[in-house]
């Protein structure tokens, strides 16, 4: 987690209570609103698990400390006036009582990354009848072929200017390239890191937005 600083918060605004975001850090879900004061933050940053304060109750919660469902922190950052806090976690389990991922039923999410853990998932679980996990028994050659093979069924999608072709053709490629980075122990974050690396170095092939 990068350096956090609770020094420059301003606490004194809202009553000693901070309104804390929770962001899901693979997926960028918004997974839920909460408040913190000094005690959960501190709590929170010495346990790694997103611990809040309950207004309702007056006391200290940890989310998930009954259904197991907790949140593991990766990182916090304030707001630019520092009375807001914006918390990154990887949940284990549905945020939301209700048994969903979020509180916010229609919060918008990452689908590469959330494909990314679904592939990461069937690479563990190896569910029978599931395409993914036939790919993965099939191993790393079989599956370095099919991105070969998807990679010029894309190009020839773009030749062709065929614009629904190549949409689906480019999905299909994205989709066997996550199957091939797991297959090799990788994940989307680790191309990911190396295209912000890469931010600024347009000869290295990643051009700057």
């Amino acid at each position: 987690m990068g350096a956090f600083s609770a020094g420059a918060l301003s606490w004194d605004k809202q009553g000693g209570l901070l309104p804390a975001v929770v962001q899901d850090a693979g997926t960028r879900r918004v997974l839920m609103l909460g408040y913190m004061n000094r005690e959960a933050l501190a709590h929170t940053l010495a346990s790694g698990r997103v611990t809040f304060y309950s207004r309702s109750r007056e006391r200290l919660w940890t989310k998930g400390e009954t259904s197991g469902h907790v949140l593991e922190l990766v990182a916090i950052e304030t707001d630019c006036d520092g009375d807001t806090l914006l918390v990154q976690a990887r949940p284990l389990g549905p945020t939301c009582h209700l048994g969903r991922a979020s509180c916010f039923p229609q919060a918008p999410a990452d689908t590469l990354a959330e494909l990314d853990a679904l592939v990461a998932r069937r690479e563990r679980e190896r569910p029978p009848g599931s395409y993914t996990t036939r790919l993965f028994e099939q191993g790393t050659r079989a599956i370095a072929q099919k991105v070969g093979e998807e990679g010029v069924e894309t190009a020839l999608a773009a030749v062709a200017q065929d614009s629904q072709a190549l949409a689906g053709e480019a999905a299909d490629l994205l989709y066997h390239l996550l199957v091939l980075l797991r297959a090799r122990g990788l994940s989307l974050d680790d191309a990911l890191t190396v295209l912000r690396e890469r931010h600024g170095q347009p000869h290295r092939g990643s051009e700057p937005a």
